[in-house]
């Protein structure tokens, strides 16, 4: 057997691209997805278990069948919420906090029912699939001011950041815990100037898991300098 990863948000965009990369350079797989319909784009690489969760609930009996007691090497939270962008008096507080239920209940849900399967791994590592928007530090210097981000968007993607670091405190030295910006993608959740395929940042992102850096916390940004919190 492979090391084992665990990725939501697996049927299109950079959850695809992650899935195929991982299963292409040995791992194995299981692939989280709230339908059981053909990934966008191409299909389920052989040997990719495809596991139907929605993030926003606990986790299920399958899921935890499909993991069983096996150590799970990495778990890869990259299923994302957003909302359309508005001016404060068109917010929604019901899109914020599904928002902040997928992006940031969720990652802690399956960390918390994954977490003795984390720790049987040898060398393990949570991705929390963040965002450059999620910076608090670059935000108040008004970095992306000129951006049509949604506060949904914004707010659970801080959030987020801020769940990555609580984690990294409990488990110092025993898990490693990232969140990680993947650069700005060509998805349909990018922004109009994206230019970075899904498939390069899914190989960027299996390099850095493989490589020797031990910082946890650590708020990384795919191919570039970390990002300020």
């Amino acid at each position: 057997m492979g090391r084992l990863a665990v990725v939501t948000g697996a049927n299109r965009g950079l959850g695809f691209a992650i899935v195929r990369e991982l299963s292409e350079n040995g791992w194995d797989v299981l692939a989280l997805t709230r339908t059981s319909a053909e990934p966008a784009g191409g299909s389920w690489p052989a040997g990719v278990v495809l596991v139907l969760h929605d993030v926003r609930s606990q986790p299920t009996l399958p899921l935890k069948a499909a993991v069983g007691q096996r150590p799970v090497d990495l778990l890869i939270n990259n299923a994302a919420q957003g909302a359309p962008h508005a001016k404060l008096g068109a917010i929604g507080a019901d899109g914020l906090l599904n928002a902040v239920d997928v992006n940031v209940a969720g990652p802690l849900r399956l960390t918390q029912s994954l977490l003795p399967n984390l720790l049987a791994a040898p060398d393990p590592v949570i991705v929390n699939v963040s965002s450059r928007l999620g910076s608090v530090a670059a935000q108040a210097k008004g970095d992306f001011a000129d951006l049509s981000t949604s506060y949904a968007y914004k707010v659970s993607k801080a959030a987020q950041n801020m769940l990555t670091v609580s984690l990294a405190q409990e488990l110092q030295g025993r898990v490693r815990c990232w969140a990680v910006h993947p650069g700005k993608l060509a998805t349909a959740m990018g922004q109009s100037d994206a230019s970075k395929s899904p498939a390069t940042a899914a190989q960027q992102l299996r390099e850095l898991v493989d490589s020797d850096s031990r910082a946890s916390p650590r708020f990384c940004s795919l191919g570039e300098e970390d990002l300020a919190w």
